[in-house]
């Protein structure tokens, strides 16, 4: 209900703000306005909307699977710590955005481009929270496998990889909020369905009252995506101490 009241707020401040300064439709329509075009557009906007959504999902597992192969090869095998490490780090110096053209030369103006997008968005918060976890695992666990005579196997598998997992679900939590990012950005690029691509032919057409429906859809998509992962994490780590609170912060 709160959440409720802060969105009808802010919709009512909005209202305001267009109808004191008369602001101009074609700058910043008001909110009616923007409902009457996710009313009378709603069949095609659902249309891209699906386009996008596979995107995302589709790059949000890919991403997280590679994520994950990554953290668990940096912190089982030491040359691979010398060696990725460096170009992990490196290849986050290297804006996304910019080789956005790139991947769409390569490989099109499909799906392959915008999902190789989100793929390389959410793949470094993926593998740096789990490999996190991963080096800082309880030292008194370790030493306490060690004496039990646990194999190097044994000890990732059993010990070091459960007391990362909440670090790597911090990490999937990061990847839901931005795996949006990627696939907009793809199609703002190059392509022919999407949020995306509708947001870049309204902004041509000056049709302000779409983009901002889009928009509308887009973040819905995004915090649904967000809760949905939330909610599977918390239920997958009982033990984590952010499960064990509600949505106040204060212990269920």
């Amino acid at each position: 209900m709160r959440a409720l009241a802060a969105a009808i707020g802010l919709l009512l401040a909005w209202e305001g703000f267009v109808r004191w300064t008369g602001v101009p439709a074609f700058l910043m329509p008001s909110p009616l306005r923007v409902w009457n075009a996710l009313v009378t557009r709603w069949d095609i906007l659902v249309g891209h909307a699906g386009t996008t959504l596979t995107e995302i999902l589709l790059g949000l597992l890919f991403g997280a699977l590679l994520g994950i192969a990554t953290a668990l090869l940096l912190s089982s095998w030491r040359g691979g710590r010398r060696w990725l490490l460096p170009l992990l780090i490196a290849s986050q110096a290297v804006p996304v955005f910019a080789i956005a053209p790139l991947l769409t030369l390569w490989l099109g103006f499909g799906l392959a481009s915008k999902i190789t997008m989100s793929t390389i968005i959410i793949f470094f918060p993926v593998a740096t929270a789990f490999y996190d976890g991963l080096r800082r695992t309880e030292p008194g666990w370790l030493d306490l496998a060690t004496t039990m005579g646990a194999s190097r196997g044994a000890m990732l598998w059993r010990v070091r990889v459960p007391a990362a997992l909440p670090g790597l679900a911090s990490g999937l939590r990061v990847a839901a909020a931005v795996a949006p990012i990627g696939a907009v950005v793809g199609e703002w690029v190059g392509a022919s369905s999407g949020l995306g691509y509708v947001m870049l032919q309204a902004n041509g057409r000056s049709q302000t009252d779409v983009m901002f429906a889009a928009l509308a859809i887009l973040a819905t998509m995004a915090m649904a995506l967000w809760f949905a992962t939330d909610l599977l994490l918390r239920r997958m780590l009982p033990w984590q101490p952010d499960a064990l609170l509600d949505s106040d912060g204060e212990p269920t």
